[in-house]
């Protein structure tokens, strides 16, 4: 996953095109962005005879091949020689490319050791981590039942650390990663495509180095583990490109706010994956844990749709 949304104060923003047509397109592509990134699972869970790190490495160098691809076909003119302007959004590119790569790996690394309801929960709370950023950082204001949804989430983690015996440090990962890769992001301020093409281009020698001794030292399944997976770990690239592009669409389509509220089908389809087909456990005291964290976001997501309809009536 890429291209966070905040979820605190969304601003009151507008469609591109007042059309109905326009609208929809955009809940389409929303909905199918949020929904490959849900079934996302099923195409790691096929990859897990090779390690987590060989698919990573993988999937920054075919994803740099179809966005180098991309801006080859659709040209931005000027985007690098306005980005070599701004060193410091180079450098801030340059860490949210090293935070992207830990959440990439340890979103790979739970799904294929069965934890994919865990990190279902990483991305149920990432919203809300990413609003506690916003306040430290940025002092965004919260309204009253957006702090309570906030208390309430953390009751919620501190019920599931006691059900889990342990911290889910997978979703604690990937929730902190992506919080923090989305305000690099913001704070670098490029374009989606681009911004990506730069990350993978700066963590591109690494990946390559580390292929080329995993073939020497006869560890590598990219061509020697047969042709499904090596075709499977080329598809890499498009399975991070394609929904890239969907969200491009539907960022331009339809108000923030639909956005926010589409982002939780992501977490929702990857935890009945974890459940109904991976079959992992879900004993009744931790579907509280995850009933609480639904409430948390019911409440919160509810709030901001009743200020934003305000904020709209009184322009």
């Amino acid at each position: 996953m890429s291209a966070p949304t905040s979820t605190a104060g969304p601003p009151v923003q507008s469609p591109d095109s007042d059309s109905h047509g326009s609208l929809n397109r955009g809940l389409l592509y929303g909905a199918s962005t949020y929904g490959i990134w849900g079934l996302l699972p099923l195409y790691w869970r096929l990859l897990d005879n090779a390690g987590a790190i060989e698919v990573l490495a993988h999937r920054f160098v075919w994803t740099l091949a179809i966005i180098a691809l991309l801006l080859w076909v659709r040209p931005r003119a000027g985007w690098w020689r306005e980005l070599r302007q701004r060193p410091a959004a180079l450098r801030l590119l340059a860490a949210a490319a090293v935070i992207i790569a830990f959440n990439w790996y340890l979103y790979i690394w739970g799904v294929n050791h069965e934890r994919v309801v865990e990190t279902s929960l990483g991305y149920f709370i990432s919203p809300l981590i990413t609003v506690v950023v916003g306040v430290v950082l940025f002092r965004e204001r919260l309204r009253r039942p957006q702090w309570f949804a906030l208390g309430l989430a953390a009751v919620a983690v501190a019920w599931l650390t006691l059900d889990y015996g342990r911290v889910p440090w997978v979703a604690v990962g990937l929730a902190l990663s992506f919080a923090t890769y989305g305000v690099l992001k913001k704070k670098a301020a490029t374009g989606a495509v681009e911004g990506l093409a730069v990350e993978a281009t700066i963590i591109l020698p690494v990946v390559l180095g580390y292929l080329v001794w995993l073939d020497l030292v006869g560890r590598a399944t990219f061509i020697h583990a047969g042709w499904t997976t090596t075709l499977l770990l080329i598809a890499a690239g498009p399975a991070t490109a394609i929904p890239l592009l969907f969200f491009a669409g539907a960022v331009t389509r339809i108000p923030l706010t639909y956005l926010g509220l589409l982002q939780y089908l992501t977490p929702s389809i990857q935890f009945a994956l974890g459940v109904l087909i991976f079959a992992e456990p879900m004993p009744l005291t931790r579907l509280i844990g995850f009933a609480l964290i639904w409430t948390a976001l019911a409440i919160f997501s509810g709030e901001n749709l009743r200020h934003v309809r305000k904020l709209r009536r009184s322009i």
